[in-house]
């Protein structure tokens, strides 16, 4: 079943217009910043809307603080709640505090450590439970009626959208020639909003949805005709992470998207990779989605003018970890090589001199002799070290071959 919330009005632009001018001073009027490199590396003229760099980390506490500020005495009274990954939870917990309301947050149990203790930090009492999205807002909606409190929707609700729409007023200030933006989804929240603003300010821009290969639940959606509940999500992109997209956002996305494109976790990674070496941006997973599908050509976007939306910079650190590992390797700065060995004094340092004759720094060395593909009386070397260059590799595995040694470059 589709989640929604009990209002059907849809936002007007008139409502993105006010929400601009009650979040003055309380958000940032983030930057965008054309990219040399990633202008290059697409053929388009490639704008960084950093939403990455607002206040909580992400485009969320926009529609978070325009939704509590417009909660009657009664609501406020009661506090407010909200089901959350990670962003929306921090952008209801900061706007809470400032307005002076306790917030309770549930969180799945997988969230992030680091966006945990950004939300109680902010304020909150944060519950987590359950294994994703789905089921920490489905104790919520428990929660919500056994005390009352006041809950903040994540993406179906007429404040939230209005408030993340201000992210389209922002690009349009700051880039009147725009011809086309890319904006991540997950409920649907932002893209609505952006929609919504930009479609009005002018109808030829194109508004390109991006979601995550194991989580399409809008592409599907709008491929069925209908709200089309995914039975499961399978991606490092948590932040966009939603089963079924609301019904408001559905109608929206239906009515003022021009395309919705997908990109796969390796696409993500990478392109988190590159934003890091190349732009010095940090972006979570959920944030680049909509940089990778104009990366990986999903759609045509040579001569262009475009904006992705960097959508927030909370990443889980294990995940960074994991990115910044295989972007050396894939970019050919990091090699691991096994190599077969007699157990011998002397001969590790036959290979560790090949490696310093070329200035290749070791990373990392294990040693394995228990497991059945080891001879008796020889030893499996792995060793990880870093290049200079990514044609060094040729020179030490031809140094390997003169010296007559068994071994296998790992990927």
């Amino acid at each position: 079943m589709a989640i929604s919330v009990n209002n059907d009005s849809k936002p007007a632009f008139s409502d993105i217009i006010c929400a601009q001018s009650q979040l003055k001073n309380i958000i940032k009027y983030t930057p965008l910043e054309r990219s040399k490199s990633f202008s290059a590396f697409s053929g388009a003229d490639v704008y960084l809307k950093l939403e990455n760099l607002q206040s909580t980390g992400s485009f969320k506490v926009r529609g978070a603080y325009y939704k509590i500020k417009n909660l009657s005495e009664e609501e406020l009274a009661r506090g407010v709640m909200c089901a959350s990954a990670g962003n929306h939870a921090q952008g209801v917990a900061y706007a809470a505090t400032r307005l002076g309301v306790k917030s309770t947050i549930f969180m799945p149990t997988f969230a992030p450590p680091l966006k945990v203790i950004a939300t109680r930090s902010y304020g909150a009492e944060v519950i987590l439970t359950g294994d994703n999205f789905d089921d920490a807002f489905e104790a919520a909606m428990e929660f919500h009626e056994k005390t009352g409190t006041t809950f903040v929707h994540p993406f179906n609700d007429p404040h939230i959208i209005a408030g993340q729409g201000t992210v389209g007023l922002e690009i349009f200030e700051q880039l009147r020639e725009v011809e086309m933006v890319f904006v991540p989804i997950g409920g649907g929240g932002l893209i609505s909003g952006v929609a919504i603003a930009l479609k009005q300010l002018n109808p030829e821009i194109k508004i390109i949805g991006v979601e995550a290969d194991g989580a399409q639940s809008m592409k599907v959606s709008m491929r069925e005709g209908e709200i089309s509940p995914l039975q499961s999500i399978d991606t490092i992109a948590d932040g966009i992470a939603v089963k079924s997209p609301g019904n408001m956002t559905y109608e929206i996305t239906k009515d003022l998207v021009d395309e919705i494109v997908v990109v796969n976790d390796a696409e993500i990674a990478h392109t988190a990779y590159l934003l890091m070496q190349r732009t010095k941006i940090l972006a979570e997973p959920s944030g680049v989605a909509a940089m990778a599908a104009i990366m990986y050509n999903k759609t045509d976007v040579k001569g262009k003018k475009v904006v992705p939306v960097i959508s927030g910079g909370n990443f889980n650190m294990s995940i960074l970890e994991q990115i910044l590992d295989k972007g050396v390797v894939e970019e050919g700065f990091r090699a691991r090589i096994a190599v077969l060995i007699p157990d011998q004094a002397g001969m590790l340092k036959s290979i560790i001199s090949i490696l310093e004759s070329i200035k290749a720094s070791i990373h990392d060395i294990e040693h394995e002799r228990s497991t059945a593909s080891v001879p008796v009386g020889f030893v499996q070397v792995t060793i990880t070290f870093n290049l200079q260059d990514s044609s060094q590799i040729a020179t030490i595995l031809n140094e390997l071959d003169k010296k007559g040694m068994k071994y296998q470059v790992l990927k």
